[in-house]
């Protein structure tokens, strides 16, 4: 199993968090194949630190779908199923929508400045045509929201099934479209105002015409 050497080691995390986080990613990013066998010792090995942490990391991968562990025999990382995705986004987009309307309560001008500065960055990869950085400002942008909304409960949810989205626009090869620059600025521009009801419709559509133009 080829196991990069080269990647970059997150701070002030403990190891299990570390370990967590670079084998997710891995994952997500495909240098851990659908499919594949994976050696704790080596992985222990290529991030620096004992087989414990990577084990532990490996359990709560398991719980949140992305290794299967079959005890006394191996841990493989699990298949990606290309109509999972119906099953994935409308929740997503459910939660999302509710910390759209959550985070008006506590919305400030900064936040807004915030949000803006964003979406032009988002604007900027679109149509620069790169998909990959287009991806991650995207990410950012509704994780931003996430976080003035102040639920915990939604957040960690989210985060678990964002990281599903990740991999499936991965794998699936998804583009995010134009339209989405303008969705964003319609958001920000119900949150200001306080339109709960126009907030949640358009980040909810924002979601699922993804979800449309991948079918």
């Amino acid at each position: 199993m080829p196991v990069p050497a080269n990647h970059s080691k997150p701070v002030r995390q403990s190891a299990k968090e570390s370990a967590f986080n670079q084998i997710q990613q891995w994952i997500i990013e495909g240098t851990l194949l659908p499919g594949e066998k994976l050696n704790d010792s080596e992985i222990a090995e290529s991030l620096g630190v004992s087989r414990t942490p990577v084990r532990e990391s490996l359990q709560l991968l398991e719980v949140q779908g992305f290794v299967k562990m079959f005890p006394g025999k191996a841990t493989q990382v699990t298949e990606i199923k290309r109509d999972a995705i119906n099953d994935l986004l409308p929740p997503l987009a459910a939660l999302q929508a509710l910390s759209a309307e959550l985070a008006i309560e506590h919305l400030t001008e900064e936040h807004v400045s915030q949000l803006k500065q964003i979406n032009d960055q988002f604007a900027q990869t679109i149509q620069s045509k790169n998909e990959y950085a287009a991806l991650k400002v995207d990410e950012e942008f509704h994780q931003v929201i996430v976080d003035i909304a102040r639920n915990p409960y939604i957040h960690n949810v989210l985060e678990s099934l964002q990281a599903h989205v990740r991999r499936h626009f991965f794998y699936n090869s998804i583009v995010l479209e134009e339209k989405s620059i303008e969705e964003h600025d319609q958001i920000i521009e119900a949150m200001r105002k306080g339109n709960k009801e126009k907030a949640s419709a358009t980040m909810k559509e924002n979601w699922l015409r993804t979800l449309k133009e991948f079918e």
